[in-house]
């Protein structure tokens, strides 16, 4: 009996002698289990390196007037984005929260907001295709009055509203950017068997392909203030006009924060002032 139990623990940590015939058969399950798992590890770094090719390149880091607690939007910049989404972006786009009586926040004048307001049409009422000037309380309207018109017109792709964008797009002002000016030279939309996926090559796009066309050209727009409308120019200033219509009180937010932050700075200094005055008497 005490042989039997000192020999327990070989048993456990040896396992059982194996005859001739079970130990190839184990051969081939470890080897088996070896090319199961070696299989699943490079599984998982080619799905790896797949989802890497998919996400897009970073965006250089641009200088906006607008970054950081003390910044401000450029209005005359902001302007002539307007400008560039009214020629351009508008044909496909849509600001669905943003109101013509907004644009006087960028320094026009009210006659100017109503004339800016009239320039466009407006459905007569939701989902109808009757069309009247619009007027300063009416939203931009959609260029599409159905999705699947929308999708009709853009090969299956419906243009996302843009009155958030600019806080919204991931990477923000900087890939809005990145975006519009890193298409490849001369892209062509793709068909055929064999050929690229449909759509644009744009390394600052998700698996580097965009279903939106180059949509910014040189001279697209003539600037009123006489800045040259290149296409560098004309992203910088639609971007900066996207940012705007996504946080159109921003600029108010930092003076009332500036204000707030000098007042109790302020009121600091008096009541270490009034503090001592009080407690001056008091011997140390």
């Amino acid at each position: 009996m005490t042989g039997t139990f000192a020999a327990l623990p070989a048993f456990f940590l040896c396992g059982p002698k194996r005859g001739p015939v079970e130990q190839p058969f184990l051969q081939v399950q470890r080897t088996m289990a070896r090319v199961f798992l070696g299989g699943l590890l490079a599984l998982g770094w080619c799905g790896q390196s797949y989802a890497q090719s998919l996400m897009p390149d970073k965006a250089p880091v641009q200088n906006w007037s607008f970054n950081g607690p003390l910044g401000h939007f450029d209005l005359a910049a902001v302007q002539r984005g307007y400008g560039v989404f009214a020629g351009v972006c508008a044909a496909c786009h849509s600001l669905k929260d943003v109101h013509f009586a907004d644009m006087a926040q960028t320094g026009l004048t009210p006659d100017e907001v109503i004339a800016l307001a009239a320039s466009w049409k407006v459905p007569v009422a939701a989902g109808s295709e009757r069309l009247r000037k619009g007027l300063p309380d009416d939203a931009f309207p959609n260029p599409y009055t159905t999705p699947e018109a929308a999708r009709a017109a853009n090969n299956g792709a419906v243009p996302p509203d843009l009155s958030r964008i600019g806080v919204l797009y991931p990477g923000g002002p900087d890939r809005i950017f990145a975006l519009l000016t890193g298409y490849d030279t001369g892209p062509k939309q793709a068909g055929g068997q064999g050929a690229a996926p449909p759509g644009f090559a744009n390394r600052y796009a998700i698996a580097h392909r965009t279903a939106m066309p180059p949509p910014l050209h040189q001279d697209a727009v003539v600037n009123a203030d006489g800045t040259p409308a290149t296409v560098e120019q004309e992203a910088k200033d639609v971007t900066t006009f996207l940012a705007w219509v996504s946080a159109p009180h921003a600029d108010s937010k930092r003076r009332l924060g500036v204000g707030v932050a000098l007042y109790l700075c302020f009121l600091a200094i008096l009541l270490v002032i009034l503090k001592r005055r009080i407690w001056s008497h008091v011997a140390k």
